[in-house]
């Protein structure tokens, strides 16, 4: 199984940047799909981005289009989330996911969880 640690994390100002990383061990990144989702307190799991294994394909949930990227570095067994134009309603933890089908975009398709990296935007 693979195991993923993210980082990246932080306070910025809204309007910033923050680029999140999601470092695997354990199994190759390549033969996952992946993503990111997020959770503030009060409120259920948001979907925010996924990847193909390919790299390819890409879908992102509506309140993060425009203003995320995701992408992933196989070579590094890395994934990032480049977050841009940050508001205070993205603060939340944001966790890594890794699923055995090419690309998904439910939390109950991603098998593997990171711990969470908390991301904090200022008014």
């Amino acid at each position: 199984q693979v195991q993923l640690v993210e980082s990246g994390g932080g306070l910025v100002q809204a309007g910033g940047s923050l680029r999140l990383s999601c470092a695997a061990s354990g199994r190759p990144l390549r033969t996952y799909g992946l993503g990111w989702f997020r959770h503030s307190p009060g409120k259920a799991n948001e979907f925010v981005a996924s990847i193909s294994r390919n790299g390819e394909t890409t879908n992102y949930g509506d309140s993060v289009k425009g203003r995320f990227t995701i992408s992933r570095d196989d070579a590094k067994n890395t994934m990032y989330l480049q977050m841009n134009s940050l508001k205070p309603e993205d603060t939340a933890v944001y966790y890594c996911t890794a699923s055995s089908l090419w690309i998904a975009t439910s939390q109950d398709q991603y098998r593997y969880w990171g711990q969470g990296t908390q991301v904090t935007v200022s008014s």
